[in-house]
């Protein structure tokens, strides 16, 4: 295979609202995650035989079909994104798009929303998170024509323990991971930086895009509290299921209670128990994968969300669908990249970084944001990405490691 730099281009603004943390990977062990730019490499095995008829997408007959994966379009979440951002593509560019919901969560499923898309012309099929792995790998050669984008799924969710991790998927198909530890890192700066010293992170599964989002979050709060020289203490948990329930509000309300200010919800609906806990004594939450702001505040009460640590979904769907658009797709075909910052100057351009909805403080304002991320572009803050460690470890930070809690 041949190995090629690039520079990742053309992102539209980042958008709203919550987590498909699914990739289940074996921890990751690069002491360090680069920011400017990714290695990748090209798919260079001949596409399979067709097998079934599919009409090849041009930038002149594009067609766009979208299929959620177990939620819907209104999620607030990977779809809800996902599908705002593939319409505003078709609105602004006169593209056909339109979106299939499977009737269950099973590849089986997904798999028969990808054949209905093909049947009814549609040449590029966006798939949202790390579920559609199963219906990549049976679907992808069925329809070598096909351009596939998928969000959020691994290489090795896609090949299991016999990945090479050489950042190749099939020769149709591009996906895009993201750096969870460079907004990670940003929240639980941001977090000290705004006066809050009792903090908390809840995980939903202890899976590496989880991990690196924690580990990231402590090693942000960490460096805050050296440079402020602030007693800082993270209580920091996994709930083990993507969603909240009696017993993990128990375990919230507990730290809430304790003198915990804010936890950094970091797995799909576990934000509703961070939120019912956090509602009873004036607490705060922060976000993630998405602009969680108004979804949690909508749940519960105005300004609970202090900000949201994010992936560029609509960036990547934009960037990947203009390509296609301008005859570019063979610049991303076969490929997985993992995508976080490009630019120092321009926020937009980024894959990931902190919501428009963050509230900003003396603290930390908007400029110490913009810096920060200057930082991180440049090479002065360095964040690791090495998920490897069983739990996240800290220089100034006490950390309370408490593992699963369910």
């Amino acid at each position: 295979m041949k190995k090629k730099l690039f520079a990742v281009l053309m992102a539209a603004t980042m958008v709203s609202s919550l987590v498909a943390c699914g990739d289940t990977a074996p921890a990751a062990t690069t002491d360090t995650a680069e920011t400017t730019e990714q290695t990748a490499e090209v798919a260079a095995e001949p596409a399979a035989e067709q097998t079934a008829e599919a009409p090849a997408a041009e930038a002149t007959d594009m067609r766009v079909a979208m299929v959620t994966d177990y939620g819907d379009i209104t999620d607030q979440s990977f779809n809800q994104s996902t599908y705002e951002a593939c319409k505003a593509f078709g609105e602004a560019n006169g593209v056909d798009f339109t979106y299939y919901k499977p009737e269950g969560d099973s590849d089986a499923e997904r798999e028969a929303m990808i054949d209905k898309a093909v049947a009814d012309g549609y040449n590029v099929i966006v798939m949202p998170g790390y579920a559609f792995a199963g219906a990549i790998k049976d679907t992808a050669d069925t329809y070598p024509d096909v351009k596939f984008v998928a969000l959020d799924v691994s290489e090795y969710d896609l090949e299991g323990d016999s990945s090479d991790f050489n950042n190749e998927t099939f020769a149709n198909v591009f996906s895009a991971v993201y750096q969870e530890e460079l907004p990670g890192y940003m929240a639980g700066y941001a977090a000290v930086k705004m006066g809050y010293t009792k903090l908390g992170f809840l995980g939903g599964m202890a899976v590496p895009a989880v991990i690196r989002y924690g580990y990231g979050f402590v090693q942000g709060a960490d460096a805050a509290a050296a440079e402020l020289g602030a007693d800082v203490e993270i209580n920091y948990a996994y709930g083990n299921q993507f969603y909240g329930d009696a017993d993990i509000t128990a375990a919230m309300d507990t730290w809430y209670q304790g003198g915990t200010e804010v936890v950094f919800a970091c797995g799909g609906g576990i934000f509703t128990s961070a939120g019912e806990a956090a509602a009873k004594v004036g607490g705060k939450v922060i976000g993630v994968d998405v602009d969680q702001a108004a979804t949690i505040d909508g749940m519960f009460e105005k300004g609970m969300t202090v900000t949201s640590a994010m992936k560029g979904l609509q960036a990547t769907v934009n960037t990947l669908l203009t390509a296609i658009k301008d005859g570019n797709w063979d610049s991303y075909a076969g490929k997985i990249l993992n995508l976080g910052l490009v630019s120092a100057d321009d926020m937009s351009l980024n894959y990931v970084g902190l919501a428009d909805s963050t509230i900003w403080t003396d603290g930390f304002t908007e400029a110490d944001y913009k810096q920060l991320v200057a930082d991180m572009v440049n090479g002065k803050v360095v964040v690791s990405n090495d998920s490897s460690a069983e739990q996240p470890s800290a220089t100034t930070a006490k950390i309370n490691f408490q593992g699963n809690i369910k």
